[in-house]
């Protein structure tokens, strides 16, 4: 049971945690939508970004929805942005210029800006998930159990 109740605000579970405000909902979608359709980004690189960290922020209903990260040694571009997610979901105080150099050396800035948003809303939006206790029950679009990700020692 999620510790709020669901709005009749939105089209999935989470939108209705969101949609007790149906403003916030609004501007809460139409930034979801241009982080996701209107980037530079690739798209499999920001799937496998919101992967890596819903791990990170255990959110339940995100982790369920893709499961773990997949990624090829051969993906230099998206190892780098994941191991970047990683640290800023773990503790992003810790995140130097050293860091920043790293991502240059792979990203032009807009896209190193555009990155940077992206992590940070889609870690807000699993914590957001997580305090509530949006679980997998929830999710309509799960790929795998949280049973299954502890029985593969993937969790």
């Amino acid at each position: 049971m999620t510790r709020i109740k669901l709005s009749d605000n939105g089209n999935s579970p989470f939108e209705k945690i969101i949609g007790h405000n149906q403003k916030v909902l609004s501007k809460w979608n139409d930034l979801e939508m241009v982080l996701f359709q209107e980037t530079e980004l690739d798209e499999n690189l920001l799937e496998q970004i919101r992967r890596t960290i819903a791990f990170k922020n255990e959110c339940e209903y995100c982790m369920v929805k893709g499961g773990k990260p997949s990624i090829s040694k051969d993906e230099r571009k998206i190892s780098i942005a994941c191991a970047f997610a990683e640290l800023f979901a773990t503790d992003h105080k810790s995140i130097t210029n050293e860091h920043f150099e790293i991502l240059k050396e792979n990203f032009p800035e807009n896209q190193i800006s555009e990155l940077c948003a992206f992590i940070s809303f889609i870690s807000a939006s699993q914590r957001l998930g997580r305090i509530i206790n949006l679980t997998e029950k929830y999710q309509t679009n799960a790929v795998t159990t949280i049973n299954e990700l502890n029985e593969k020692n993937n969790y």
